[in-house]
This record gives C-alpha cells, structure tokens and sequence, in this order.
C-alpha cells in the first residue's frame, strides 16, 4: 500500500535577539533604590563630601564677602590716610626736626585735607630714655614705664578717637601750654582712675597732668590706646624737641590722598621737601590679596582633605555593596546584562551618593557665609560660579570614587556568581 507522507515544514528562523540596552531613567532609577535602600549608611557616606563641598563654599564666599568689607573699610579709613615722616637725619645728619611749628597749619591749607598734626614718643632730656607715669607723686623712678606721646590736637582729630569719658585737649591748650593729658581706657584702669568728675591729675616725668579725656577706642592709630597723650608745645617745653621718629597724620577726603602725599613735603619745607617721607594709602587689591590668600589657601586644603576622605567613603561603600550584591548582579548578567551596564550602575550609584553630597554641602556653605555675614553686618558675596560648580564636585568625586568598584562589580561572572 503506497501511502503519502506529509511534507515537513521548514521550521521558522529565531528571532533576532535586539542589543541589550540600559535606559538613562532606569539608570536614575536603580541608582536612587540602591541609595534609598540603607538611607542611614548612605548618609554617612555622604559627609565626606558634604563637608568637603561645604568647606569649599563657605571658604570662597567668606573670603569673598570679606575681601567688598575690606575694600569698603580701605575707601573709609585707608584712602584718607597720609602719614608724613620726618627723615632730616637720612639726608643730612647735622640736620635738626624737619617739621616747622606751624606744621599742623601748613598742611591744613591743602585741598582735601581735614586734619593733621605732628606726633612723636617723648624721651627724657639729657638721659633719652623713656618717661614714667604714676598716680601720685612718688618721685620719676617709682612710676610705671609707659609711652608718652607729645601729639598736636590736629593729629587727635586725625586720629578720630572715641571718648568714655572728659575731652580731648584742643589748640588753646596747645598755645597756652597746657599739662593737660589725654589716656586709654586701659592705662585709666591701670592707674586705678575710674571718673573724671573729681579732675585726677598723674605725674609724667614728676610732672603733674590733668587727665582731660579717657579714649575708648581710635579709628586710626591704635597704638595710640597704649599711650599717655599730651600737648606738643607742653612737650618740648618740658623735654625739648624730639631728635628724630616725629611723624605727622593727616586724614584726607575720600579721594584726595595721593594729591596731599605730593604737597604736603614741599608745603611743610618748601626749602628742603626731601627730608619728609610721604607714606600714601596702600594698593587696595594688595591689601585684600594680603589678608584673605593664607586664610584661602589654608580653608580650601581643609576642603580638599574632606573630600579626598568623602571619595575614600564612597569608594569603601561600594565596594562593600558589589561583595553583597554580588548574586545580584551574577543574575542581571545571566539575564544578559553586559559589562557595562553593569559597571553604568555602580558608577551612577556612586555619583549620585557624590551629587547628593554636593548638594547638601553647597546649602550648608551658603547658609554658612550667610550666618556669618548676618552676625558680622556685613553684605554677604556669593559667585553664582562658585555655587554652580560646586555640586559639580561632588558628582565628580562620587564618580571618580566609584570607578574600581564598578570594574570590580563588571568582572563578576554569571556561573560564579549564581554558584555561590
């Protein structure tokens, strides 16, 4: 019996197995789970970066804010300032004081200035040494070595004091030859004078003094707090004109420093203007430069040893999170994850650790520099590049954190893995 068989079907080609591909939100996705799934560990993991990011901010906007106080302080007390010193003796040593008595006078006639007048430390006559002070007249040698300064009232006003207690002397006391004297606060308490109302008197020299004014604080010269002040004349009637170091302040309008440094040698010695030293305000940026780079420089150290510890923390979590999920990702890649997706991971865990981190530093630096801002009154200066880049480092600090543990993670194989 012939029977016919049924002709065999060619049976259908496979499908084309598509390229396995991680999307960026899946990516986004796990980073997040693996982070949110031990919230305590990955917060701590963080601080490195938080405050390393953090220092990095907080120093910049601090040195920032900083440097507007100073340039603000610079236009108020630096750039109306000019000191003249008396330098006869370098050009001619038979030379004597190079300042005229009508110094204060001279000077005061020049555009822009508003006060000025000559100072110097007074020496004993005969011996050149320093004076001493007393509460009493217990004789020269029983009282307390202090700094006399003979100043005109030009150059108290100069010095724009602030008083507690009495007045300043002025230029009648200066004509007259006053013993009149003007102290700080913290010589009156070493003196035990505590009011002016009973008109205690000291001994200079063993010379007695009226004590005028107590100064609480200077704007200019603070040196001046830790001096006993009296009149010029008073001073070179009792111990002579001063040999050499009488110098002469002068404060200026806004603007007009650099002008009065020029003339006011020739309008005190029209004959010999070379035996003055004009000393004008300093270059404002070298003065900024000056007081904020070692601060700078010491701050953003300190950031970067945070975050070099931040990237150790990251690195060390996860690579602790590959050895535990290291049957985790033996069965993505048996499911036909490859190497660098798996890698992909790791690493956008470990930035997103950094980023979060940066974030987290950034606000606190900012909420830093504002806090300190508000305490000290001053306008608080942020670069919006400083505040833009800043979460930036931490990604990369995450990123750069998470790239041995991710290659670590990529070479676990499947069979391994899934056997363990």
């Amino acid at each position: 019996m012939l029977t016919r068989t049924r002709e065999a079907t060619p049976a259908a080609p496979p499908a084309p197995v598509g390229r396995s591909a991680f999307a960026p939100r899946d990516l986004l996705a796990e980073a997040l789970a693996g982070m949110l799934q031990r919230p305590a560990r990955s917060a701590l993991t963080m601080l490195g970066t938080v405050l390393g990011v953090g220092a990095f901010v907080a120093v910049l906007g601090l040195t920032a804010t900083a440097s507007s106080q100073i340039d603000a302080r610079f236009n108020v007390l630096s750039a109306t300032e000019v000191t003249i010193e008396d330098i006869a003796r370098e050009q001619d040593e038979f030379a004597d004081a190079a300042f005229p008595d009508d110094a204060s006078d001279r000077v005061e006639r020049l555009n822009g200035v508003r006060h000025a007048g000559v100072l110097w430390s007074v020496q004993s006559r005969g011996t050149g040494t320093g004076l001493t002070v007393a509460a009493a007249p217990v004789g020269d040698a029983a009282g307390e070595p202090l700094n006399v300064v003979a100043a005109s009232s030009g150059a108290l006003l100069a010095a724009e004091p602030r008083l507690s207690q009495g007045r300043l002397y002025d230029d009648f006391h200066t004509a007259t030859r006053q013993r009149v004297t003007v102290i700080g606060s913290g010589i009156a308490a070493r003196l035990g004078i505590t009011t002016l109302e009973t008109r205690p008197a000291i001994f200079i020299g063993g010379q007695p003094f009226t004590v005028a004014g107590v100064v609480e604080d200077v704007q200019r010269r603070p040196d001046l707090l830790l001096a006993v002040l009296v009149p010029e004349t008073t001073a070179v009637e009792l111990w002579g004109r001063p040999a050499q170091g009488a110098r002469m302040l002068i404060a200026t309008e806004l603007g007009a420093a650099g002008q009065v440094a020029g003339e006011a040698p020739t309008a005190l010695r029209p004959d010999h203007p070379e035996y003055f030293r004009a000393i004008p305000p300093p270059d404002p940026k070298s003065l900024r430069s000056s007081v904020t780079s070692d601060l700078e420089q010491l701050f953003l150290l300190l950031a970067a040893v945070c975050l070099v510890i931040g990237a150790v923390g990251i690195a060390n979590t996860t690579l602790v999170a590959v050895l535990e999920r290291t049957g985790e990702i033996g069965l993505r890649r048996a499911l036909g994850a490859q190497r660098r997706h798996v890698t992909a991971q790791f690493l956008a865990e470990s930035g997103t650790l950094g980023g979060f981190g940066g974030l987290v530093g950034t606000a606190l630096g900012t909420l830093a520099v504002l806090a300190v801002a508000l305490i000290r009154e001053w306008t608080p200066v942020m670069h919006p590049a400083v505040l833009a880049t800043a979460p930036l480092i931490g990604l990369a600090t995450g990123v750069v954190a998470g790239i041995y543990p991710a290659r670590r993670a990529a070479s676990v194989q499947p069979a391994e893995a899934l056997r363990g």
